[in-house]
């Protein structure tokens, strides 16, 4: 029996509906701007992948990494946009949530959240589903590299990505 989407996953699920995305890859950027935010790429120091920035008249603005390979920019973005959908009150006037090194050890319940967000986002359970079932009518027994390979490719992340997406889904493939 398959487990129900916990909050943030529901959250990425709706985003999508209202979004009428049923196909990957999911053009982050493009639903960022419907969200009326400002997608910045800029050279960051260190481990830092992004940033929400979010002034008192309400602009907001998300800065990316731009020396950060395209599939982590992708996710930047996916994360940034989970933290302002389910953290609102964390965005206060002229703050800043970052996203850096340690936010990419899931330590804090907001960084777990957003990084449940942006997996869902990118690599929403249904379509790769919709996916798997495609390979395998073509292929009863595809290499599971190749096919994780396949996936990341298809939906524009990181070969890691997914299979951290698939182990998480139960649809994990021993590689």
């Amino acid at each position: 029996m398959a487990r129900r989407p916990n909050r943030a996953e529901q959250v990425a699920l709706d985003l999508l509906d209202e979004q009428k995305i049923v196909a990957p890859p999911v053009n982050v950027e493009r639903i960022a701007r419907q969200l009326s935010v400002d997608v910045r790429y800029e050279p960051f120091d260190g481990g830092l992948s992004g940033a929400l920035y979010r002034a008192a008249d309400n602009h907001t603005v998300l800065g990316v990494n731009n020396w950060h390979a395209d599939v982590r920019q992708r996710f930047t973005i996916a994360h940034e946009l989970g933290h302002l959908l389910l953290h609102p009150d964390e965005l206060f006037v002229d703050g800043v949530l970052k996203r850096d090194d340690e936010s990419s050890l899931a330590i804090r319940s907001q960084e777990i959240e957003a990084n449940a967000f942006a997996a869902e986002l990118l690599m929403p359970r249904k379509l790769i589903v919709d996916a798997i079932n495609r390979t395998l009518a073509t292929n009863a027994t595809p290499d599971p590299k190749r096919l994780i390979a396949d996936l990341a490719k298809l939906f524009d992340v990181s070969e890691q990505a997914m299979e951290f997406k698939l182990v998480n889904l139960g649809l994990a493939v021993s590689v």
